[in-house]
């Protein structure tokens, strides 16, 4: 199918948006209906882990708020006055927290900590389980999944709704409320970040020993998964020698990378769902301002790919003269990809490699994954004087490989803790220009109403 049909067929296809914009309910105080169902063996827990698409959906949804203002792209004025979802709206200016829901709720919020509760229940009911020698692979699979799928969700929720971190003021800076009991009757406050980022790598390094280095599916955790989301959140707190261990580690177990020669930018998906890259399958929350015929990639992005990176044509796609994203690997366009992948891990231990003064593995590493993305025969190793040096073609194809799976907005708030990759973010909407400064309290968006009316702190912004 070529590109021309693509659009044809696009209004056909797209799912629709689920907003929570009528929901009031304080989710962390909601009680669930027991009577729905009543696992009691180990097949019964692995079966509500792998409820991946359904309700809560543990492999869909992840928050991606805040890819609506990490500045990848932008849309035209009449469709942000179309815009129907008030946090979207706002995260898209990156509105002061008086204007941010205009009284409708948080859907993210919603959703992960739906599925945080999923992953307690099961936590809390496998341990009841007696298990033997038959079944204990089994019994440690779901164990090891459901403290994985809590710490993803507890890592995604730190990186929109908690500061970025900073380790002389991550012990009196708010974290998250860490629910960590299917007990819903428990009052539960907000932790500090260090002790969010103390329970999600707790929870990892508990799961690593029960999972398997490859999973059935690949929406399933596995080893790699857990050490590629443990290199993640180690970067995310800048201790690069773990960052390091622990991407090495995953790719020591799955370091496949797709060659792009072997790709059709004409196919209607060039890139496959489950491709051999994905470590761990997740879908993003979908947003208007995503949709195809909206998003306009922002012309600095576009214009720093080379002509012989095959990038260009297998991610962006020309939709009436402007350039849209069409990369993602989901298997449908319209889906953004949030899991784990290969090219992310060879970016972090290339990153951490030259953060500790390893030049000549970093640049390896660097060059092993760009060789995959030029034409054949095109391609010339990168090479670098210095560690910094190398560091700024790391970070700079950080932005090229890994853009829209709202990984930007992370990088974007460690980043700009160094006044060498500082970034303003800008944006003009019907005359009137919003801007965000490096270091800005607006990089942490603010709790939906309802949860600080139920008693939680508001982020200070």
């Amino acid at each position: 199918m070529n590109k021309s049909i693509k659009i044809s067929c696009l209004s056909l296809i797209l799912l629709p948006i689920i907003m929570f914009s009528a929901c009031k309910k304080d989710w962390l105080n909601a009680k669930p209906d027991k009577a729905l169902v009543v696992p009691t063996t180990v097949s019964d827990y692995q079966a509500l882990l792998d409820n991946a698409i359904g309700s809560p959906g543990m492999n869909q949804n992840e928050p991606s708020l805040s890819m609506v203002g990490d500045g990848d792209y932008h849309i035209a004025d009449a469709d942000y006055t179309r815009l129907r979802y008030a946090p979207e709206k706002s995260a898209y200016i990156w509105a002061p927290t008086a204007d941010f829901y205009n009284g409708q709720g948080s859907s993210e919020w919603i959703s992960a900590y739906a599925r945080i509760l999923q992953s307690n229940v099961v936590l809390d009911g496998i341990a009841t389980v007696k298990t033997d020698v038959g079944s204990l692979t089994a019994y440690n699979n779901v164990k090891g999944s459901a403290l994985f799928y809590r710490s993803f969700d507890f890592y995604n929720l730190s990186q929109i709704y908690c500061k970025a971190y900073d380790a002389t003021s991550a012990t009196t800076d708010f974290g998250l409320p860490l629910r960590v009991s299917s007990n819903v009757n428990l009052t539960v406050s907000r932790s500090s970040l260090q002790q969010t980022y103390d329970l999600i790598t707790h929870d990892l390094l508990q799961a690593a020993p029960l999972l398997p280095a490859k999973p059935l599916y690949p929406t399933r955790p596995s080893k790699p998964a857990v050490f590629g989301l443990l290199a993640r959140v180690y970067l995310a707190q800048g201790n690069y020698s773990k960052a390091l261990t622990y991407a090495d580690s995953s790719l020591h177990l799955q370091s496949a990378l797709m060659d792009y020669n072997q790709l059709n930018p004409n196919d209607y998906i060039p890139i496959a769902q489950f491709n051999k890259e994905v470590i761990f399958h997740s879908q993003l929350s979908t947003y208007a301002s995503f949709d195809t015929y909206s998003l306009i990639v922002d012309s600095t992005l576009y214009k720093s790919y080379d002509a012989n990176d095959l990038r260009v044509s297998i991610f962006f796609l020309n939709v009436n003269g402007n350039m849209t994203y069409w990369g993602n690997y989901t298997g449908a366009p319209y889906a953004f990809f949030g899991g784990l992948a290969t090219d992310e891990m060879y970016l972090i231990r290339s990153e951490a490699y030259a953060r500790t003064g390893n030049t000549t593995a970093a640049i390896n590493d660097l060059n092993t994954l760009l060789s995959t993305r030029w034409k054949t025969g095109t391609y010339v190793n990168k090479t670098a004087a210095s560690a910094d040096a190398a560091l700024a073609l790391i970070i700079a194809e950080r932005r090229k490989e890994l853009c829209f799976r709202n990984l930007r907005w992370p990088d974007l708030r460690r980043l700009n803790k160094d006044p060498r990759f500082q970034v303003t973010l800008i944006r003009n909407v019907s005359g009137k220009t919003y801007s965000l400064a490096p270091n800005s309290p607006l990089y942490v968006l603010p709790l939906d109403p309802i949860e600080v009316q139920a008693g939680l702190q508001q982020n200070p912004r």
